[in-house]
């Protein structure tokens, strides 16, 4: 299996697809059929992979864990290589990365009726980068895919988006300037204090790794790591950029910045920020936590309030990715393999919530709740879709949130029983306005005679995949916590 550059092919296939657009660019309808078809074999082949995983020995000469290896020399004078890696954490966010796409494809597929090609080579553009920043082992060449996955979404939202789209485009673009030169300039200073150390100067995570910087300015670094991921986390306070950029987004760049812009930041936290800064990251510990408790009672406060139904879902999202922050600042063995399956979770139920208000959206031209009532009757497909995803997020006993949270509740508590007794609440208060959300728009009186019809099959499709991943992860999480044994317990060092 290590035979062929699989990772390379993972990162540069939906590129492939990009340049296959171009005979097609005017033809909508065959622009979509390419864009699709590259979706999709970029999907079967994180599928084989998932499912190929546990039987995969370790690559030779990789570290351990790794069970997917690549590496070439790029940039020798500034010892920058071409290193990929994929073990069970990677592998995890490379498939939800590859499934999400397909998922936002067929989510706009009727939406986008101007400049398509253009919108799905932006798609496949993001999915490239999304794949390199789950792969990426050196650390120029995970800034470099990085910046290459934010880029389409400026445009996505700039062009395809609604309201003050222009206004939120910009405001997620500085949002994330800012922090993206943070880490630059954090990337610089790790690599030359490392290379003043121990006189081997390089950008290699598993070399940087090995020598952990305990300099003066560790903390500083480590500091402008966290601010960069804090920003596409979102963690409280900087999480402002959010809720504009959701509620102007068109449907697919809604899913994919919920379902996989946000684990970014999570994911660099876990595989660059505290393996490089382990000490720096233990006495920032009270900090994260207090920031992430603090952004799950806030998020749940604000959604209550909320009257747009995208705008109430964004601001859940900052709720649940505050359990995923507390997780990870606890870094135990439990909590943090709670906190990477809950990146996947939220990938799931939130990118579903999201294609369905962008459904409603599509017939309607509202998303405001007050214009809506009695969906139940008139249709029954969407509603009990609608049910399922909105007790999903809340936190449903055998549903993929309950496990995910549970778990990182569960590993908090042995480390800062406080901070969990506290999160518990961040459980409780996503009731009240999931069942406030439900009740209006499903089982309220008609305030409007909607003509509206339900789910198509293409619809249907999408939300009966997502609904199954929901359920399987729910009821029997082990497989996925199997893949993820082996790397957590390398992080944390715990037993494997």
């Amino acid at each position: 299996m290590t035979d062929y550059p699989i990772l390379t092919i993972l990162i540069f296939l939906p590129l492939a697809g990009c340049l296959c657009l171009a005979p097609v660019w005017h033809c909508r309808t065959s622009a979509r059929a390419v864009a699709l078809g590259f979706a999709v074999a970029e999907l079967a082949l994180a599928a084989w992979l998932l499912v190929a995983a546990t039987g995969m020995p370790a690559a030779p000469g990789a570290p351990a864990g790794y069970f997917l290896w690549e590496d070439a020399v790029w940039i020798e004078r500034f010892g920058i290589r071409y290193l990929l890696g994929m073990d069970g954490i990677s592998l995890l966010m490379v498939a939800l990365t590859a499934f999400i796409t397909v998922v936002a494809m067929a989510a706009s597929w009727r939406a986008v009726t101007e400049r398509t090609a253009l919108h799905y080579f932006l798609i496949l553009l993001m999915e490239s980068g999304l794949m390199g920043v789950f792969l990426a082992l050196d650390l120029v060449l995970f800034y470099l895919f990085w910046e290459v996955m934010l880029i389409p979404m400026f445009f996505l939202i700039g062009i395809w988006g609604h309201g003050r789209r222009i206004y939120s485009a910009v405001k997620f673009f500085l949002y994330t300037l800012v922090g993206s030169l943070l880490m630059l300039l954090a990337i610089i200073g790790v690599y030359l204090i490392h290379g003043d150390a121990t006189g081997t100067y390089t950008f290699a995570l598993p070399l940087l790794a090995k020598a952990p910087i305990v300099h003066g300015a560790a903390p500083w670094l480590f500091g402008a790591f966290l601010l960069a991921f804090a920003i596409k986390f979102p963690l409280f306070p900087v999480h402002t950029w959010l809720p504009d950029a959701h509620t102007d987004a068109p449907t697919a760049g809604s899913v994919i910045l919920a379902a996989l812009l946000l684990k970014t930041g999570a994911y660099g936290l876990v595989r660059f920020g505290y393996p490089l800064f382990p000490e720096a990251a233990r006495g920032f510990t009270p900090f994260i936590s207090v920031l992430a408790v603090t952004g799950i009672l806030y998020a749940s406060w604000i959604a209550y309030a909320q009257e747009d139904m995208k705008r109430m879902v964004a601001y859940s999202s900052v709720g649940h990715m505050g359990f995923v922050a507390l997780g990870i600042a606890s870094w135990s063995p439990v909590a943090l393999s709670g906190s990477i399956l809950q990146m996947v979770n939220h990938g799931v139920t939130t990118g579903a919530l999201f294609a369905l208000v962008g459904m409603l959206d599509e017939r309607t031209n509202t998303r405001e709740v007050a214009a809506y009532g009695g969906l139940w009757g008139k249709v029954p497909v969407f509603s009990f879709f609608f049910l399922f995803f909105a007790m999903a997020s809340a936190g449903l006993p055998g549903l993929n949130n309950f496990t995910g949270e549970f778990l990182i509740l569960a590993g908090v508590f042995r480390t800062t029983p406080l901070a969990a007794a506290v999160a518990f609440l961040g459980i409780v208060l996503p009731l009240i306005y999931t069942v406030r959300l439900v009740q209006e728009v499903l089982f309220q009186t008609e305030r409007r005679p909607l003509a509206i019809s339900d789910v198509t099959l293409r619809e249907g499709a999408i939300l009966a995949a997502l609904a199954v991943i929901g359920v399987s992860i729910g009821l029997h999480p082990k497989p996925l916590l199997d893949i993820l044994r082996v790397p957590v317990a390398l992080l944390t060092g715990a037993q494997p």
